[in-house]
């Protein structure tokens, strides 16, 4: 099989999958958990989390803010090294607009990072929830027609390297930090 048969393939199997023209219930929740990803959203409740947590929530913060910030700086070299352009559509006229390149899938990198991520940190249950949501969350991307399955299957990898290289860094720099450092970190 070559490379264009396997971009064929790939547009067919994503189309199969796709809601964003059928109006319905199922294609709000899937509207919904696309958006679910958007980096303004995590930016946002990860800054409230901040300014309002305990010495544990704040330290997680930071930590999952500068994974993401760091993986967005990644996905962007990515997609403007590569250029594929994301599939004819409709929905997602902001996402078109102001990125219009598709692979990797940004959102399934950020849900997937954030997935490991927390699975390292805690809570416990939130690292549960966030591995049933980061899946739909990709799926959802290609369901609304932003993506295509390789996309997704991209991203997926991305986020969950970059998250395991989030931890070991942030273990790391701790380490390193409470061994230079009497005074605590938080």
């Amino acid at each position: 099989m070559n490379w264009a048969s396997l971009l064929e393939f790939d547009a067919r199997l994503s189309s199969r999958v796709r809601v964003a023209e059928k109006p319905g219930p199922f294609r709000t929740f899937a509207a919904l958990l696309a958006h679910s990803g958007d980096s303004w959203f995590w930016a946002a409740g990860l800054i409230v989390i901040w300014l309002t947590g305990t010495p544990f929530w704040k330290r997680w913060a930071v930590v999952v803010f500068g994974s993401i910030a760091v993986l967005a700086v990644i996905v962007l070299a990515v997609k403007f090294t590569v250029r594929r352009r994301r599939p004819e559509g409709e929905w997602g006229l902001i996402y078109r607009s102001t990125d219009p390149h598709s692979f990797p899938s940004g959102h399934a990198a950020r849900a997937f990072l954030l997935a490991v991520v927390v699975a390292g940190l805690g809570p416990a249950w939130l690292a549960a929830a966030l591995w049933v949501w980061a899946p739909l969350v990709a799926l959802a991307r290609v369901s609304m027609g932003v993506h295509y399955v390789s996309d997704i299957l991209a991203g997926m990898v991305l986020g969950i390297v970059m998250g395991g290289v989030s931890l070991g860094v942030y273990e790391t720099a701790l380490g390193l930090l409470t061994t230079w450092s009497s005074a605590p970190l938080w």
